[in-house]
């Protein structure tokens, strides 16, 4: 499937950053138009993301991207039932160092939405693993497409990516989407006293590349 050529630039504005542990780096935001699920996406530049981005003509490379799913109780509260807060701060430490593209997506608690998501920790509390509690809500297993990060890569000219994840789905669906993936860069383990059985279950239901220590 080759991507939509009609989406574009929409914006473009300088952001300074700053994450509690004291860490900064400058990202380009850039909004769209013509996304295909007409959701407020963003995709944030940083490091010398332009010269990443035409790396490919030189060396087969490519920027380093990271498709970051919105996780409001990670990333803005610090929740440590999950590990994305901690994998948003890697994330863009990395790709500040080695220039790239960090897709910022509305696709909370794997596309459920937010309230789902807290119903679904509720299940969680009551024996489900996280998977079993989408089910359970009447949703799927995990409801995210990528098709609208793929539109926002091949209009910023990124048609060949180094994947920052451990989700083989994302690539799978990349890929198809006609996205390039040089190579699969692993995020680190970020493992709390609140998220064993989480990782746990995404390294054994979906195959992400988890390796942890025996459950306390």
């Amino acid at each position: 499937m080759d991507v939509d050529t009609r989406v574009t630039v929409r914006s473009q504005v300088t952001v300074p950053l700053r994450f509690p542990d004291g860490f900064q780096a400058t990202a380009e935001v850039l909004t769209f138009h013509g996304l295909a699920d007409g959701k407020e996406h963003l995709t944030l530049a940083l490091g010398d993301w332009e010269q990443a981005v035409l790396a490919p003509a030189a060396n087969g490379t490519g920027p380093l991207v990271r498709l970051h799913s919105e996780c409001m109780t990670g990333d803005v509260f610090g929740s440590q039932r999950c590990d994305c807060g901690p994998q948003l701060r890697e994330a863009v430490e990395k790709i500040a160092g080695a220039g790239g593209l960090l897709l910022y997506l509305r696709q909370e608690g794997r596309g459920i939405g937010l309230y789902s998501k807290l119903d679904a920790y509720a299940l969680q509390d009551a024996g489900l693993d996280t998977y079993e509690a989408n089910l359970a809500l009447g949703h799927g297993e995990d409801e995210r497409d990528y098709t609208a990060a793929a539109q926002m890569l091949g209009a910023l000219g990124a048609t060949s990516v180094r994947l920052l994840t451990n989700n083989p789905d994302k690539a799978r669906q990349l890929s198809g989407l006609g996205i390039g993936i040089t190579e699969q860069v692993p995020t680190g383990v970020h493992l709390s006293p609140a998220n064993h059985r989480y990782l746990a279950a995404k390294r054994d239901h979906t195959a992400h590349t988890l390796v942890l220590p025996p459950a306390a």
